[in-house]
């Protein structure tokens, strides 16, 4: 267990490059080589993956007892992977077609993906979906504030303080904020940042559309 917890990263890292590496070669075997029941063996690589990633950070969590960033970025990757993930999946798989049948010299991408590639030149389109992506972050986003907060703070009354007055911003620190800890603090801020400017660009398709923007 020591060797897990001081090499923790190393193997995150590791994982996460491999689990790329996989979903390229699946890529690669199956529309390069037409090795299609070959190619399953490499997702199954990724999703095998991505479950030591899952265990390793309970592991961790079992030996030391605390939540830490690792534990905490670990989760962000598995949700993402089970959600947002598939979809860009999909996009990525659809790219390779697209791409390896111009090597070919075929037409790799069905009268389905054609559609897709096509709608997604309509300014109407990408609009609403940001406006989806960016709602569902904003649950997200939401919900996982609210359990930083809860264990930060001992009340609903105390959070709504924290609320309506942020003065804790400026302060710099977990202790003066509604989050636990130092690492939950950094983590919950940085958050922040992103999902005002994902939220911001997300909406601005729909505030300022444009035929132009692909």
């Amino acid at each position: 267990m020591e060797l897990l917890i001081d090499y923790q990263w190393g193997i995150f890292v590791t994982a996460e490059v491999l689990s790329i590496v996989a979903l390229l070669l699946f890529g690669v075997v199956r529309y390069l080589l037409n090795k299609y029941r070959l190619s399953r063996l490499f997702l199954l690589v990724f999703l095998i993956l991505l479950g030591i990633e899952a265990v390793l950070a309970i592991l961790i969590y079992q030996e030391t007892g605390q939540i830490s960033t690792f534990q905490i970025v670990i989760t962000i990757f598995v949700i993402y992977a089970s959600t947002f993930g598939i979809l860009d999946f999909m996009k990525l798989d659809r790219w390779m077609r697209k791409t390896i049948g111009r090597w070919r010299g075929v037409e790799l991408l069905t009268e389905k993906d054609l559609r897709i590639l096509e709608r997604n030149k309509d300014p109407k389109f990408i609009a609403k979906k940001y406006r989806w992506s960016s709602t569902v972050h904003l649950i997200v986003f939401v919900v996982a504030q609210g359990v930083f907060w809860t264990y930060g703070t001992d009340s609903i009354e105390e959070m709504l303080g924290y609320l309506t007055d942020f003065s804790w911003v400026e302060s710099g620190t977990a202790a003066d904020s509604p989050y636990a800890n130092e690492t939950v603090y950094g983590i919950g801020m940085i958050w922040g940042i992103v999902f005002a400017a994902d939220f911001l660009y997300s909406w601005s398709y729909t505030v300022f559309p444009s035929s132009a923007r692909k």
